[in-house]
């Protein structure tokens, strides 16, 4: 695998093709269309289907394209300092929800690998710091563990090959491929009376009084209700783009000589690391394992050189490990909500036939497995007792989001600055044609133009994201533009990647 394509290690060695419904033959009518094919998309059509609701996911990529199949697929109750980071800003009630709603997930996700006999690998998993300053806030995390009842231990040494100043371990989380979970899942979802359309992208979502009329670039398709589980909802209505912060993040696997710790690990420290293993064939009976290597995150469009930013974990990864060889490298694109909590429920207050899940911070194999159990139970006639008990802990429009209102203020006071930025330097900015894997915001007839090269085709697409007004930046690592708004990204021909937006770029 050349480094120098970005590719995930679990989508490369999944090239599945299996054929997907006819959007021809699409129903007339669902009960419920669901928008996006990741985990959450994924299993919220599962389990509405097993509760005898006719379900449709409408997919504008493929099966995982966006954030799902770029994850580390790591399925932990300990996510860094997340626990003490809503522990300083909820309720003792509200901690707890999200610790058992992350146990949920995590048993529902076991359960299914273990019943339809997928590869799953068991890991203790760690938070720590190197740095003695930082000790504080491996003890704090350590508190808000035990006082939410996990196994969690303070320990100083673990198996890195580098000492730590404090760490804390929790025993026996999940580590998972996340592709053959979710192809498992999309198939159960079909033997169950689901249809699933790839390809098909929702351009927005209508209401009536029968119900909702789902407009795709191919066609409508009607529903009683909507579900949009597109990682950041693609409607506008509720204002969530504007709770939310979008980060992309970077991930490289590597062959260690030797092989590498096992092991879950998350630094607290910045730039933060994250490392676990994976099986170098695919099946957890192999004894070859690949170090997988994350960290230098940052707000979408933000950042000076996404391509600096693999290379900064392969240096690391060479210190750290001599003869480190790099065989993948990959970024994802995750939302973190002002108050660190994710949010299910309706797009607005009362409205409850569009639904949507958002907001899990890089932590979406658990708690879009969560959001999933909300949303199962509450369009259930028989509502869920166990989930409803913690499901309180991640609903939207919950009176607790007012803790988050200086968050907000301080987001949206940034992507002010960043749109006003963005304009000033496009219309100061001027060029020649810029080289191979180079892309420039130039000015023509006043206005904003992206101008790339790639393969060797120079292409002028529009710079202005048809979301917000925003002005886009070169992304040099995945050849795309990126809008460092609210983290729409396009190829460099103009077609959308992922939103909140739902439309191309103009060519120019």
């Amino acid at each position: 695998m050349s480094t120098e394509t970005t590719v995930s290690l679990w989508r490369d060695r999944a090239p599945r093709t299996a054929a997907y419904d006819d959007w021809t033959a699409r129903r007339e009518r669902y009960d419920v269309v669901v928008v996006g094919a990741g985990i959450t998309g994924t299993v919220t059509a599962l389990l509405l289907a097993e509760r005898g609701l006719l379900v449709a996911v409408v997919e504008a990529r493929d099966i995982g394209a966006v954030t799902t199949g770029n994850t580390t697929g790591k399925l932990s109750v300990l996510q860094g300092t997340r626990l003490s980071q809503i522990g300083r800003r909820h309720s003792a009630a509200i901690r707890q929800g999200y610790v058992d709603g992350t146990l949920s997930a995590q048993r529902w996700v076991v359960d299914f690998c273990t019943r339809h006999g997928l590869d799953l690998d068991r890991a203790n998993a760690y938070t720590y710091t190197q740095d003695p300053a930082n000790a504080g806030m491996i003890e704090a995390e350590y508190r808000h563990c035990r006082a939410a009842g996990l196994p969690a231990e303070q320990v100083d040494e673990t198996p890195l090959p580098f000492p730590v100043a404090a760490a804390v371990t929790i025993p026996d989380q999940i580590q998972v491929d996340p592709m053959p979970l979710l192809f498992e899942v999309v198939d159960r979802a079909r033997a169950s009376g689901t249809h699933v359309f790839v390809g098909r992208r929702v351009k927005t979502v209508d209401t009536d009084g029968e119900g909702c009329i789902v407009r795709t670039d191919a066609g409508d398709v009607r529903a009683d209700r909507v579900v949009l589980a597109t990682g950041t909802p693609i409607l506008d209505r509720g204002g969530f783009f504007a709770r939310l912060e979008p980060d992309r993040s970077y991930s490289i696997a590597v062959e260690v000589p030797g092989g590498p710790p096992e092991g879950m690990y998350l630094s607290a420290d910045s730039p933060t690391r994250s490392l676990r293993t994976a099986s170098a064939a695919g099946t957890s009976s192999s004894a070859d394992r690949l170090l997988l290597v994350g960290g230098n995150g940052h707000v979408v469009g933000r950042h000076h050189s996404a391509r600096s930013a693999y290379d900064d974990l392969l240096h690391w990864s060479q210190r750290t490990f001599p003869g480190a060889r790099e065989l993948y490298r990959w970024s994802a694109q995750d939302y973190s909500d002002i108050d660190s909590l994710p949010e299910v429920g309706p797009v607005l207050p009362g409205a409850d036939r569009i639904w949507v899940a958002t907001g899990f911070g890089k932590w979406g194999m658990t708690s879009g497995v969560a959001a999933a159990q909300i949303i199962a139970s509450r369009f259930s006639e028989s509502p869920d007792r166990g989930v409803e008990a913690w499901a309180p802990a991640m609903t939207a429009w919950r009176t607790e989001l007012v803790t988050g209102a200086p968050t907000a203020v301080r987001l949206n006071a940034t992507v002010a600055v960043q749109m006003a930025k963005g304009w000033l330097q496009a219309e100061m900015s001027s060029g020649s044609t810029p080289g191979e894997g180079e892309g420039r915001v130039v000015r023509s007839c006043g206005r904003p133009v992206g101008v790339s090269t790639v393969d060797g085709r120079t292409r002028r697409v529009s710079a202005v994201c048809p979301h917000l007004g925003g002005i886009l930046r070169w992304n040099d690592a995945e050849s795309s533009w990126d809008c460092p708004l609210h983290g729409s990204r396009f190829a460099a021909d103009g077609s959308l990647l992922e939103g909140p937006t739902t439309s191309d770029l103009s060519p120019r």
